[in-house]
């Protein structure tokens, strides 16, 4: 369906299109996001936190007719918390809403960007459909973990809304893991995004979805990728002996999600953040784990409402 692309590298433009990124490193890593900037990502003080109560509302709820899997298109509204990010009128990166006032994505989408000049939108489908207007937001502060260039490490975000998301049918954040510990190994999980259908496709106009299992980290060091290469805060997935299926450019940022067994509910288990091409044969899918960073988001979002897990 769709997945890896570009690398972020020291540019000298503010945005440049994906035939002028370059692979780092010379190991064709590449990330998934289609441009980089080169200013500095200083956004003013946030208020001070105040704690909020539960919202009225639940996360993790998926609007589903059917189970479409394989790198099909999803039904409208399906993944109420996708988030589409744009950048000086273009699209780049996806996220996902995870409470009414935070977005989450991959740090390598708003690293050296212009923080103030990221919209967000909420409740789309089909993203070239002028006459839908989405609801949109802007970025007013970005919050990263200690992210590394060098090897996508610790390749996660938070990005706080100029205003707080109405919740509706189309627009749901996405649960958190409850359990740290939890490494989902064998899982099966959805990853979702209008990135390109193929290694050297376009992007995709509506909302795609693909379904892909979660490996060990240590079958995933095992692959065509050295051991260095997978941290502890990286999770995989996909088929490394077939390739057949993941995600692609454009999908940087978006969630891999699974389905909770005690209620249907889903929750967040990875962001698209890297990998060697897209769907070859022996690189699966790399993706930021989650749970490694659960008493980091809810540190730096106090001040949002959580719907009830």
């Amino acid at each position: 369906m769709w997945k890896c692309s570009l690398i972020l590298v020291a540019v000298l433009l503010t945005f440049t299109n994906s035939e002028e990124e370059a692979d780092r490193d010379g190991r064709g890593v590449l990330a998934k996001n289609f441009f980089g900037g080169v200013w500095g990502n200083r956004p003013p003080l946030m208020e001070k936190n105040q704690l909020k109560k539960s919202c009225t509302c639940k996360c993790g709820e998926r609007n589903e007719v059917s189970r479409i899997v394989g790198g099909t298109e999803a039904s409208n509204d399906e993944f109420p918390w996708m988030a589409k990010l744009i950048y000086i009128k273009r699209f780049y990166c996806g996220g996902m809403l995870i409470n009414d006032r935070y977005v989450l994505s991959a740090a390598h989408c708003v690293k050296g960007f212009m923080w103030f000049m990221i919209k967000v939108t909420f409740g789309e489908h089909n993203r070239c459909n002028a006459t839908v207007r989405p609801e949109t937001r802007f970025v007013i502060r970005v919050i990263s973990n200690k992210f590394s260039l060098t090897n996508f490490d610790n390749d996660i975000a938070l990005l706080r809304l100029n205003e707080r998301v109405p919740m509706s049918d189309a627009i749901k954040p996405i649960c958190l893991p409850t359990d740290k510990t939890l490494l989902y190994v064998g899982v099966k999980a959805v990853a979702s995004g209008w990135g390109t259908l193929s290694e050297e496709g376009k992007v995709s106009c509506t909302l795609q979805e693909v379904e892909v299992p979660v490996l060990s980290n240590e079958e995933c060091r095992k692959t065509k990728y050295t051991p260095s290469m997978i941290t502890n805060n990286m999770l995989c997935a996909g088929y490394p002996k077939t390739g057949q299926k993941d995600s692609c450019q454009g999908d940087s940022g978006g969630p891999l999600v699974t389905e909770r067994k005690h209620d249907q509910r889903y929750e967040l288990i990875g962001v698209v953040s890297w990998g060697n091409g897209c769907a070859r044969v022996g690189y699966p899918g790399v993706y930021t784990r989650v749970t490694n960073y659960i008493d980091w988001i809810k540190e730096n979002t106090q001040d949002a409402c959580y719907c009830t897990s």
